[in-house]
């Protein structure tokens, strides 16, 4: 076996529990809608991370053209696999007990939600020159511009409670990510 299949195994498992994650909590709320009524901004947010996931994946096929490995490359990758894994599990948590539903859940916790998935972009373009400049130089300035954009729109989402600025990022995050993706792709 080679060290991308062995790391491609590594990042798969990590990836199935975030994915099993997202998966779980939106069953749950399928089961049982009266028990914690779902809100439809942080169903849009599970949405994106799933979203996200797949392309993270697809784009990781890329590790195969690193041919030496270090420590810390490996480490990072699995790091920052993990990172998405901690957004899944902060989207559903294993009970709402202490909140009257997902709406107050959300609010409660988007400065963990959003630093989390702000943290992500940045590490992506680590993730990304970890690859090589070859790899790196095939995207046009779309891509730091984008992950820094990013960035600075989780940054917002920190600091700003209201509820259609969070609908109309989410919508935005999942529009634009389609986009990338076709275009990418």
């Amino acid at each position: 076996m080679d060290f991308f299949s062995h790391i491609k195994s590594v990042i798969g498992i990590i990836l199935g529990l975030s994915i099993t994650h997202l998966l779980k909590g939106a069953a749950k709320q399928i089961q049982h809608p009266g028990r914690n009524k779902p809100y439809w901004v942080h169903n849009l947010w599970a949405f994106y991370m799933f979203l996200l996931l797949l392309h993270f994946w697809w784009w990781e096929f890329n590790l195969h053209d690193i041919k030496h490995w270090l420590f810390l490359e490996y480490f990072f990758v699995i790091f920052y696999i993990v990172i998405y894994y901690s957004v899944c599990a902060l989207l559903y948590p294993e009970d709402l007990n202490d909140y009257k539903d997902y709406n107050d859940y959300f609010y409660s916790r988007r400065k963990w939600i959003f630093g989390i998935l702000g943290a992500s972009y940045l590490l992506d373009m680590v993730d990304t020159f970890i690859k090589g400049q070859a790899y790196y130089s095939h995207y046009t300035l779309e891509y730091p511009i984008r992950n820094i954009a990013h960035f600075v729109l989780c940054m917002v989402a920190i600091k700003v409670n209201n509820k259609r600025f969070h609908a109309f990022l989410v919508i935005l995050f999942i529009v634009y990510e389609f986009s990338y993706i076709l275009r990418l792709f």
